[in-house]
């Protein structure tokens, strides 16, 4: 990351302190939103195909959150990294992982929506618990593996004033201002925005929107309803992923012409992509939340369970009779949430 340049000192402190401020407070929210959703999904909601495209998806949006609170002593600290080298590489290893994970997520859950409509007799035989499993497994494999470059090109570097900044030095080399080093570098640069970019957003986006144009035209030849409120939220998820880390490419596009774009633009793109990516990562499950009527049936009865039980506890009653009928209510939930 880089500093954005100010002539006024006192201001910069001011949006920094404000940046911060909103970092932290995104941070809580999304850890709020984000347990609670899979305290529900998790341990309240019968297990289905469904529920475990979303459970891993909030598991991604849980895990980019945790890392929200380092970021924000970063932008405190006027870009002032003092978390160490081994953290500026697992930090930023694990944010490209959680990107790519969400969207392979996301378009996994598109091509499910689309093998349901237009191929179902195929899904019924096919759409099974273990097949689920085996492609959430291998969406972790497939984003850590994407994200490993991180471990080796991520490093701080001191510049003025004894400044530490954790950037990328895609040249692995420690002379920083070498033009050798600095054009093998860019090339490499190129190479890594190039693969994240086609994998971790176009070729993604493609995919989702296909889907769900097919969805939308087989029911309208069928004559269908629309999948109503869960279809809607679906797609809005959807496009607050995209919206959410559009800044980010942008960014590191725009980094590959840092001599010809001034400083303050990509600083610019630094602090909205900051924003947007923790935003989507904190907020998208408050969406979430609002995915259909099984899923408030659920959380309201578990919640209420949990306060009854706390009073019957201090009454000196037995909770067993409460637990269990609010399990057998839940079990006669047995639809998926979208």
């Amino acid at each position: 990351m880089l500093r954005v340049n100010s002539t006024d000192p006192q201001t910069m402190k001011t949006a920094h302190l404000a940046s911060a401020v909103l970092l932290f407070i995104t941070f809580l929210v999304g850890v709020l939103g984000n347990g609670l959703y899979l305290w529900v999904l998790g341990l309240k909601m019968r297990r289905t195909v469904t529920t475990l495209w979303f459970l891993h998806l909030v598991s991604c949006y849980l895990l980019f959150t945790l890392l929200i609170p380092f970021f924000a002593v970063y932008v405190l600290l006027d870009f002032h990294w003092v978390f160490g080298l081994a953290m500026c590489k697992f930090l930023n290893a694990f944010i490209s992982m959680g990107m790519f994970s969400s969207v392979f997520l996301l378009t996994l859950i598109s091509l499910d929506r689309y093998t349901l409509t237009h191929h179902p007799i195929w899904s019924r035989n096919h759409r099974t618990m273990p097949q689920a499993w085996k492609l959430v497994m291998g969406v972790w494999v497939a984003s850590f593996s994407l994200s490993a470059p991180y471990f080796v090109f991520r490093e701080t570097h001191v510049v003025d004033r004894g400044r530490i900044i954790c950037i990328n030095n895609y040249a692995l080399s420690t002379d920083w201002n070498g033009a050798e080093m600095q054009d093998l570098g860019r090339w490499v640069h190129l190479a890594v925005f190039i693969v994240r970019f086609l994998l971790g957003f176009l070729l993604p986006l493609c995919t989702i929107v296909g889907c769900y144009v097919r969805v939308g035209l087989k029911m309208k030849e069928k004559k269908l309803a629309w999948a109503g409120k869960p279809f809607k939220v679906m797609v809005a998820a959807v496009v607050s992923f995209f919206l959410g880390w559009l800044p980010y490419h942008l960014y590191h596009g725009v980094k590959l012409y840092k001599k010809e774009v001034p400083e303050s633009v990509t600083g610019a793109l630094l602090v909205i992509y900051t924003i947007t990516s923790c935003f989507n990562a904190s907020f998208s499950p408050i969406l979430y939340l609002f995915v259909g009527e099984k899923f408030w049936q659920v959380f309201s009865m578990s919640l209420l369970t949990l306060v009854r039980a706390a009073f019957v506890d201090d009454l000196g009653s037995s909770a067993p009779e409460s637990s269990g009928r609010q399990g057998s209510e839940v079990e006669n939930i047995k639809e998926d949430i979208v």
